[in-house]
């Protein structure tokens, strides 16, 4: 009985050896993250370009993670030091708190519970919001002289849907949205990764989808989002998240984010996403641009 004890302490000692062993070691340089869409990876390069001219050294870029939630797990496990995040999405999917429309009250929330829960700071706006947008082709629109959410609940149950992942299952989502509205659509609703909505919008196998607002291929592609005449969408301003332990090791990640604060608004948002998406730019080349237009 002792040797079994004996046995299993040695076995328990070695398996938490093994955990300490395996975790990935705290890194010595910075490194920024972004999620699975375009915006996101140019919001990415445009943050780690600054800290690299704020004298932060090489900043290691992990783009492409699937969505907040794999963002959030990044950061608070110290795998990333920094995203940009949405104030709309961070209160409701992220924070789980209740629907509120007021920017101030939203910010004050966002930042305060980040901060308690998190040890993670919310850095001033970027200047625009990228909020979600109900978006249809441009020649249904005007054939059928569609401006606004509403106009869509007539047309609702001969319509198909198409939405992103986690635009179903958020509580700022696809249910709630449905409720606001009244809306029926024919059939289950067409979830699909983000970048394949506008095609199969284009490619006429869905009537209408739940994008975004600064989405260049809207207007590439001839495509119209719809008003959100009920105010159902909370705020989504695009502000950076940091870990206040980075901060205080890398005072340059606070400085470019006063660097970029404001510097951003929503039509220069929607030009270098469509010059990524559409002509095929490289993000960093569009971000370099960009910072010298503005003199970063």
């Amino acid at each position: 009985m002792e040797l079994t004890r004996i046995v299993r302490a040695l076995l328990l000692l070695a398996f938490m050896t093994c955990l300490v062993a395996c975790a990935p070691p705290r890194s010595s340089h910075i490194v920024i993250g972004a999620k699975n869409f375009t915006e996101q990876v140019v919001l990415g390069e445009l943050l780690a370009q600054e800290i690299e001219a704020a004298g932060g050294g090489k900043v290691e870029r992990r783009f492409w993670l699937a969505g907040s939630y794999l963002c959030q797990q990044a950061l608070v496990s110290d795998r990333i030091d920094a995203y940009v995040e949405y104030t709309g999405t961070a209160l409701t999917a992220i924070l789980k708190q209740p629907l509120e429309r007021n920017s101030a009250k939203v910010d004050a929330t966002v930042a305060r519970l980040y901060e308690q829960r998190y040890q993670v700071r919310a850095g001033p706006g970027l200047g625009f919001e990228d909020t979600f947008a109900m978006v249809v082709r441009g020649d249904d629109a005007r054939r059928l002289g569609l401006k606004a959410i509403s106009d869509v609940a007539k047309l609702a149950p001969q319509w198909r849907l198409g939405v992103g992942y986690e635009f179903a299952e958020r509580p700022d989502g696809l249910a709630g949205l449905n409720a606001a509205y009244g809306l029926h659509f024919v059939g289950e609703p067409r979830t699909m990764e983000l970048g394949l909505l506008y095609r199969s919008l284009a490619a006429h196998q869905v009537d209408i989808v739940a994008g975004n607002s600064t989405d260049g291929a809207i207007k590439a592609l001839d495509f119209v989002a719809l008003e959100d005449d009920r105010h159902y969408f909370p705020p989504y301003e695009a502000v950076p998240l940091v870990r206040e332990d980075s901060l205080k090791r890398w005072p340059q990640i606070g400085v470019a984010m006063q660097r970029l604060a404001g510097k951003v608004n929503a039509d220069e948002m929607r030009a270098m996403n469509l010059a990524v998406e559409s002509q095929h730019r490289d993000a960093g080349d569009v971000v370099r641009e960009f910072r010298a237009r503005k003199g970063l």
